[in-house]
């Protein structure tokens, strides 16, 4: 049995703990967390694979998009493969259009087995609309500054 934390990215919390079986893949718990935050599931969806301080990596999307069908995907992912130990994260993006985030976190593991995914924990009521995404790269020392164009502004490109 796996004890996992599921947090929206809001400005209020809104916080799950959920309790799944060891041996679900991952399509299963998107589904559950799209169900227990109030969704159908029936938006394209993705885990994101992430260190220990929420820096996004590999992509885990619902369906397999490889061209030739070799491609990981939800499906192909069990959970206590995916999150072997305690602590282990993944960043969850449901409904691509509305951006909802979630943080998820492995609190706790056994090999209890389950009869079904339960929520033990529920706080916070999910927002009427997914809170606005922000994307800002981070200045690296390498980037261009405007000044360095500014020779430019006068050549007539129209010639080539």
């Amino acid at each position: 049995m796996y004890k996992v934390r599921v947090i929206l990215d809001t400005k209020e919390d809104v916080i799950r703990t959920l309790t799944v079986n060891n041996y679900i893949n991952l399509e299963e718990l998107h589904l559950f967390i799209a169900k227990t935050f109030g969704f159908n599931g029936q938006e394209m969806a993705s885990f994101y694979r992430t260190d220990f301080e929420w820096n996004q990596g590999e992509e885990i999307p619902l369906f397999n998009m490889s061209e030739f069908g070799d491609a990981i995907s939800m499906s192909t992912c069990i959970l206590k493969e995916t999150l072997p130990n305690v602590n282990d994260k993944l960043i969850y993006v449901y409904d691509f259009f509305k951006m909802w985030s979630f943080y998820v976190e492995v609190v706790d593991c056994n090999n209890e087995l389950l009869t079904e995914p339960k929520v033990i924990m529920s706080i916070g009521d999910v927002p009427d609309e997914a809170p606005e995404k922000e994307f800002v790269a981070e200045k690296n020392e390498n980037d261009f500054s405007d000044d360095e164009f500014e020779s430019y502004d006068d050549y007539d490109f129209d010639n080539y």
